[in-house]
């Protein structure tokens, strides 16, 4: 197969998976492994796609935002692993902020037996921190359909009117230059502004979100601390000078 046919074929299955691991490409293509390291280190540089450990995936719009369906379907496990640690660095009367990701989301089952109270501006976080009894606040604002994020200038204004000793939120990009970032300026704001409210911040993140940049900024890497999943040693020693990373394994 001609080397043109095979970036056809890699493409095609990304198009189709998003994340697609090599020993994949290797099974569609025919080629060898380091036939498909190659082509995939090429496409890199073409800005065609994003390697990742194990393989690939596709990189998106700056712009493109998936729904919280579609975003809780993804990495499931790795997510749970995320939340449960993040769960066990929150004290006793801890006041935590969650934002509205599908991450801290799941967060929630492991904060039934602290005695916390959360704020937040996630609509899918409420009806599970109320059946488990967790004294609660919901920040104002007006309603994002696609994330159920409160957003706006009233979510700010009520957002203001607290202060956390941490917050835990999500991050559509981390990136060792461009810091953390996400696709809605409006979102970014909450997240920006919950930081400077708290004493300390977590990003809570899959290790398929590194390298990768969105639309608009939420702050520096210096700025948070990481949760993330198993990642390359190479990418922790790249990011690792700038911010402290807990890598949670499987």
């Amino acid at each position: 197969m001609l080397t043109p046919e095979r970036h056809q074929l890699i493409l095609k299955l990304l198009k189709e998976k998003e994340l697609v691991k090599v020993q994949e490409f290797i099974e569609v293509t025919g080629a060898s492994e380091s036939t498909i390291r190659r082509d995939l280190s090429q496409l890199e540089e073409e800005q065609m796609l994003k390697r990742v450990h194990g393989g690939a995936s596709l990189i998106r719009s700056k712009r493109i935002e998936l729904s919280v369906i579609e975003k809780s379907a993804k990495n499931v496990q790795d997510k749970r692993n995320i939340a449960e640690y993040a769960a066990s660095i929150i004290n006793e009367g801890d006041c935590i902020f969650l934002d509205a990701g599908t991450t801290t989301y799941e967060m929630i089952p492991f904060l039934k037996q602290k005695d916390v109270v959360v704020v937040t501006n996630g609509l899918m976080h409420l009806n599970p921190m109320l059946e488990q009894g967790i004294t609660l606040y919901l920040i104002g604002g007006s309603v994002k359909h696609k994330t159920g994020a409160l957003i706006g200038n009233g979510a700010l204004l009520s957002l203001e009117q607290y202060r956390f000793d941490k917050c835990f939120m999500g991050a559509n990009g981390i990136h060792h230059q461009y810091g953390y970032t996400t696709p809605d300026p409006e979102e970014a704001l909450i997240k920006q502004t919950a930081m400077k409210l708290s004493r300390e911040s977590y990003i809570l993140s899959d290790s398929t979100k590194f390298f990768e940049t969105s639309f608009a900024k939420i702050a520096d890497l210096h700025e948070a601390k990481i949760i993330t999943n198993d990642v390359p040693s190479d990418v922790l020693i790249q990011y690792a000078n700038k911010t402290d990373i807990k890598v949670v394994k499987s």
